[in-house]
């Protein structure tokens, strides 16, 4: 049955630890931002258009520019499931995230795109299915995705995850505060996992090197998010920026802000996503630590600032 309208939702997300290296098959912590929205709306049209409306673009489905080539693909796969290439609609995406900034814009628009399409059909929807359809988007706009953003901006925990299986929701229980910061420029994805490639190419023990070291920082971080550990987690995030910069995916503008947030009284900081441009973030002991920060970086160039609590209260 298709009813008049169809709604999904999903939201952003950071990773914590494990960048690149999730890719390799070492472990990856992720944090939802439930509070950084996006929605999907699908409702019926009279005539047989299909109409895109964001903020990106505004037009026909046949239409879409080459940089949405992977939500194309997920609509029309979407519409074989349902054995429906002919009913008009117009999909409308409202989102609160930043795109190319690590925080998972891709994925959260196909997570909420699949939703909306379940919801428009009247059709269940498991979190199996939902990942293997979101990794149709993702195959395309991220080439080799680990499945982390699809797999966080679904989720209202934090996950432990391990490329190929689903995450692990864990617990946190940490008396501090995360500043995310966004440098303002759009992150490279796409450049930064062939800078990894070829650094395992030409150097290859070194890149090995890196990349088990910070899985081993991930499965510490593990232990420090549930210990209340927060000095060792900001040193951890430390460690994992100079295995990020040794890998050749950090930038100017992002060792920029984390050498600010250092100098200002941050226990740890480190690029969060993609890298090569988007966020950073960085670890305070109290709020209001965490809003003087935020203050320091917007007057040293950070464009947009998030302040996420991760006490369970700020994870729920």
């Amino acid at each position: 049955m298709v009813k008049q309208q169809g709604i999904g939702t999903s939201h952003a997300k950071i990773i914590l630890m494990g960048e690149h290296s999730v890719v390799y098959g070492q472990p990856a912590i992720a944090l939802p931002l439930p509070s950084v929205q996006l929605s999907v709306t699908l409702s019926s049209r009279q005539d047989n258009q299909r109409i895109i409306k964001s903020r990106y673009y505004h037009g026909s489905l046949e239409n879409l520019p080459s940089s949405m080539i992977g939500i194309k693909k997920l609509i029309d796969t979407l519409s074989a499931r349902f054995n429906d290439q002919e009913t008009g609609w117009d999909l409308k995406i409202e989102s609160q995230l930043p795109a190319e900034r690590g925080m998972g814009s891709s994925a959260a628009s196909a997570i909420a795109i699949i939703r909306a399409f379940f919801d428009y059909y009247d059709e269940p929807l498991d979190r199996t299915l939902l990942l293997q359809l979101a990794d149709v988007e993702e195959q395309i706009t991220h080439r080799s995705p680990s499945g982390l953003d699809a797999a966080t901006v679904s989720s209202d925990k934090p996950l432990f995850y391990v490329k190929g299986r689903i995450g692990v929701p864990i617990e946190m229980n940490l008396d501090a505060s995360l500043v995310i910061a966004d440098t303002g420029k759009k992150g490279a994805t796409k450049e930064a996992i062939l800078a990894v490639k070829d650094e395992l190419k030409n150097n290859n023990e070194k890149a090995e090197r890196h990349i088990k070291h910070l899985g081993e920082l991930v499965k510490q971080t593990k232990d420090y998010l549930a210990q209340n550990a927060i000095v060792k987690l900001g040193d951890a995030l430390n460690f994992a920026q100079t295995d990020l910069a040794a890998l050749n995916v950090s930038d100017p503008a992002l060792d920029h802000l984390i050498h600010v947030a250092r100098d200002n009284g941050a226990l740890g900081a480190k690029l969060t996503g993609g890298g090569r441009g988007g966020c950073m973030i960085a670890l305070m002991q109290t709020a209001m630590g965490a809003r003087r920060l935020a203050s320091i970086l917007k007057e040293n160039g950070a464009h947009d600032i998030w302040l996420q609590p991760l006490d369970k209260r700020g994870n729920n």
